[in-house]
């Protein structure tokens, strides 16, 4: 069981590295062309960003990671959005809410970038690892495939 759970652990952390790419790009681009300290635009960039990222990781998790489980009917499709928005809200504000804690620490002056970058990060090790969990004993957990076979 613990092996299975590694093994689900490494194949999620790949593609979280694929997810982070496009998450990470995404933002960096927008906020390249439009460079901005605004809340409000900050969350509609990383919501924009997220999404492309989510939309990443439901291909690559149910093609692999949870691929035993994954069965691609209605409802888990609803889990997976629900799992989504959780992990969605918390990336939002813990990107937000650590960039202007950044922004307004006087200790380590460091450019706003910079600051995005970091804040990011942090949204994205939360977010995914809620999302791990969330997945795995939620949206892919074994029971999908027992309920479904005991309704046929």
């Amino acid at each position: 069981m613990a092996k299975k759970i590694r093994g689900q652990l490494i194949q999620f952390g790949f593609i979280g590295i694929s997810n982070a790419v496009v998450d990470i790009v995404t933002i960096n681009v927008l906020l390249f062309i439009w460079p901005t300290k605004d809340s409000s635009l900050l969350l509609v960039f990383n919501t924009i960003a997220y999404i492309l990222a989510i939309l990443n990781s439901y291909v690559w998790n149910t093609k692999y990671t949870f691929s035993h489980h994954a069965t691609i009917e209605s409802k888990e499709i609803m889990l997976f959005i629900l799992q989504a928005a959780l992990a969605l809200v918390i990336n939002n504000i813990v990107f937000v809410g650590m960039f202007q804690l950044l922004e307004n620490q006087t200790a380590f002056l460091s450019p706003t970038f910079v600051n995005q970058n970091i804040a990011k990060g942090m949204a994205m090790f939360l977010s995914s690892s809620a999302s791990f969990f969330l997945m795995k004993y939620f949206v892919f957990r074994k029971t999908h495939k027992k309920e479904k076979k005991t309704l046929n």
